[in-house]
């Protein structure tokens, strides 16, 4: 079973008060009761309360709410399943603008994101902009009320500091994740950090690009040194945030450095193969066998670096994986082979995304390629609405990895956010772009260990030749495919908006089109912009 301590605890942070008015100023943010008073209330020195509130920062990646089903929402005003929790928001706006994923709904804007035609307004793109700043503002005011003055002032045990030393250092960690969405979805923001006034009429001031990767980048650097030693597979650490987590957000970090600075420096490869070589140095193994990546009991797995937990009973949400599995398959349930708790008819990829299995030879042998089903006979997308035209991606299971049934209303498999397959790709392509520290016979190992895995038939028989970028490129389609990484991938390589690398319905064309480079990142919602007069947009919105 999950072993993740904070699942059953994650209410208690209820009854507590941080006075938190939105460091994003138009947002009514209202997770804790504002009533009560956080000094006398809300910390004391036993650990309960510290543990409490670091639970809720952890949640706020799984669930919408205060309660299960995001209920009690943690951004009023906005829903909480949909547009202003974590896991399905960055989902929609790293998937949909590109082949692996098209949404056949008519839910408001939701259409925009593979026609690459969204606003500064969209109720999405706001949603998931709140929700990351959120996140920031509960990890640091968490930070703010346990420095050494305050736990000193509340005669915390040398026991418990030392406790909170880690606490606090996984509240970092978790604040800069939030920041590394911000800096690769917007490049810019308002920065929140342990001197900003929390609860006061003070504007944040802004962080452009290079502010927000600067305190990123030293943010996990000084972080790890609190961090616990990483324990591989299922342990009472699984779901915390541990040093090869901190690594392996550094190294995607530095993989796209040069795209977020504008630069072409190598050094930010060498420093992306530096933390790679930590991670595997740990001992994390691949998964034998792909599927069981995506499953109930992937809690097992000893490929996971860092997953966000996800409970069908006890941490429950309409986003993150239910959603994934849900809009996944047929409304009608015609096919239902992931055991989905419902059948929502809405998610499917391009058939371009299938081209890039087909282009491998003996393609219908490799694990990843069966996730996909083709059996409703029509591929290309005519008619966007229809859910059954397109690809079928039976990703992600509501089934443990022996065919067992999750009972649960909800989805109970965890999310890997980050995984050791992915550490292999960024090694490798690390290494085709320059940097040091890599060799082209661990890079060549590395493939065709993942092909390996793929394929155990024919797989594993990629020569040096075969390493090239454009290879990556498809490499990480096949492997990570709806994992949140395709739009980042994309834009690292210069074809998000190419009008000669297309797909079917790519800025709303059916042939697929070209758009214009700005659509690389998103917009500063319209309504931060108002209420923040130190922040600037990005250009052409």
């Amino acid at each position: 079973m999950k072993t993740i301590k904070f699942l059953t605890i994650i209410g208690v942070v209820a009854l507590a008060s941080f006075t938190l008015s939105s460091c994003v100023n138009d947002l009514n943010v209202t997770p804790l009761n504002k009533s009560i008073s956080t000094e006398t209330t809300t910390f004391s020195n036993t650990s309960g309360p510290y543990i409490s509130y670091l639970a809720k920062v952890y949640a706020g990646f799984a669930t919408g709410g205060i309660q299960g089903g995001d209920a009690n929402v943690d951004i009023v005003g906005m829903d909480g399943g949909s547009q202003a929790g974590y896991l399905r928001p960055l989902w929609n706006l790293q998937e949909l603008p590109t082949e692996e994923a098209m949404c056949c709904w008519n839910d408001q804007t939701i259409g925009n994101f593979h026609a690459l035609n969204w606003t500064a307004s969209d109720v999405f793109i706001k949603g998931f902009y709140s929700r990351l700043y959120y996140q920031i503002t509960i990890a640091t005011a968490f930070l703010q009320e346990t420095t050494d003055d305050k736990l000193a002032s509340r005669n915390v045990s040398s026991a418990l500091k030392d406790s909170i030393a880690t606490f606090r250092a996984e509240a970092r960690f978790l604040r800069a994740l939030a920041y590394y969405n911000v800096l690769d979805m917007f490049r810019n923001g308002p920065l929140v950090n342990d001197a900003s006034p929390i609860g006061s009429a003070t504007l944040p001031a802004y962080a452009d690009t290079q502010t927000l990767f600067k305190f990123i980048e030293s943010e996990l650097t000084d972080c790890q040194t609190q961090l616990s030693t990483p324990v591989v597979g299922n342990s009472n650490q699984y779901g915390h945030a541990n040093k090869a987590a901190a690594w392996a957000l550094l190294a995607r970090l530095y993989l796209n450095a040069n795209t977020y600075l504008g630069t072409s420096d190598t050094k930010y490869y060498t420093s992306c193969i530096d933390n790679c070589n930590k991670v595997t140095a740990i001992g994390y193994t691949l998964e034998p066998v792909y599927q069981n990546l995506f499953v109930t009991d992937n809690y097992n797995s000893k490929e996971i670096i860092f997953p966000i937990v996800i409970d069908g009973t006890n941490l429950t949400s309409w986003g993150g994986m239910q959603f994934l599995e849900c809009s996944a398959t047929a409304s009608d349930g015609s096919y239902n082979p992931l055991n989905a708790p419902g059948t929502w008819g809405g998610n499917r990829a391009t058939m371009q995304f299938l081209d890039r299995f087909k282009s491998m030879s003996n393609y219908q042998d490799d694990a990843r390629y069966k996730m996909l089903y083709t059996g409703y006979n029509h591929t290309s997308i005519d008619d966007q609405s229809d859910f059954k035209q397109g690809v079928q991606v039976f990703k992600y299971s509501n089934l443990s990895s022996t065919g067992v049934k999750n009972t649960a209303s909800f989805a109970s498999t965890d999310f890997p956010l980050f995984r050791l397959g992915d550490i292999y790709l960024m090694y490798v392509e690390a290494f085709l772009r320059g940097g040091s520290g890599a060799n082209q016979t661990t890079a060549l190992k590395y493939i065709n260990d993942l092909s390996k895995r793929a394929n155990s038939v024919s797989g594993g028989n990629y020569s040096a030749s075969d390493l090239t970028l454009s290879f990556i490129l498809d490499e990480r389609a096949r492997e990570m495919f709806w994992e949140c990484t395709r739009r980042t991938d994309l834009v690292r390589f210069g074809k998000l908006t190419d009008a000669n690398y297309v797909w079917q319905w790519k800025a709303g064309v059916k042939a697929g089109a070209g758009s214009d480079s700005f659509r690389n990142y998103y917009p500063i919602p319209t309504a931060d912009l108002t209420a923040n007069s130190n922040l600037k947009q990005n250009t052409g919105y």
